[in-house]
């Protein structure tokens, strides 16, 4: 007997991938930095120093003094010389006075007045140094100084990215197929 029979014969597909690969290119530039230093506020301040030196006391021991001083010292001599004078007279007066107690005291005043004392002789050192008197107030020196902070200036570039897609596109290299066929 003839049993009918069904024969099935089926190929398979493929499909075949044309693949196209994706490019990327990155490069990152380098940052852009630009630096700065300014300089330092530098502020200064002086007082002056002072040195005051007096040497009236030593020109007047030269006899380099002022016209007010001389006037003052003439003055004062003036006066002393009439006051020794004033006290010889009344001395004098008192030993005319006394001229019963015996004596020449007329020729006592005059050999008084007319023999002057002795002069004495001798070196005089003039000048002294310690008559010159000095004071001294010192100076003052402020420093101030404000330092300047560093000026940094930093620009960060972006990276640049080159990206080309890839691609994918199929094809049917063999297609499917079904056959069916019946044998008796």
């Amino acid at each position: 007997m003839n049993v009918p029979q069904i024969q099935i014969q089926t190929t398979r597909a493929v499909l075949g991938l044309q693949i196209t690969k994706p490019t990327q290119e990155i490069e990152q530039p380098k940052a852009t930095l630009t630096q700065e230093q300014p300089a330092a506020i530098l502020e200064m301040s002086t007082t002056k120093p002072q040195l005051s030196i007096d040497t009236t006391e030593a020109r007047a021991d030269l006899d380099l003094k002022s016209s007010s001083r001389r006037i003052a010292e003439n003055a004062q001599y003036g006066e002393q010389g009439v006051q020794e004078g004033i006290g010889r007279r009344a001395q004098e007066g008192q030993q005319l006075a006394a001229i019963e107690n015996g004596g020449n005291a007329i020729v006592e005043i005059i050999k008084q007045n007319t023999t002057p004392p002795p002069k004495q002789l001798g070196i005089r050192f003039v000048g002294n140094s310690t008559k010159i008197q000095t004071s001294f107030q010192p100076g003052s020196l402020d420093i101030k100084i404000t330092p300047q902070k560093a000026v940094n200036n930093v620009q960060i570039n972006k990276p640049i990215h080159h990206y080309n897609q890839g691609k994918v596109t199929g094809q049917m290299e063999q297609w499917n197929s079904l056959q069916i066929d019946f044998k008796y």
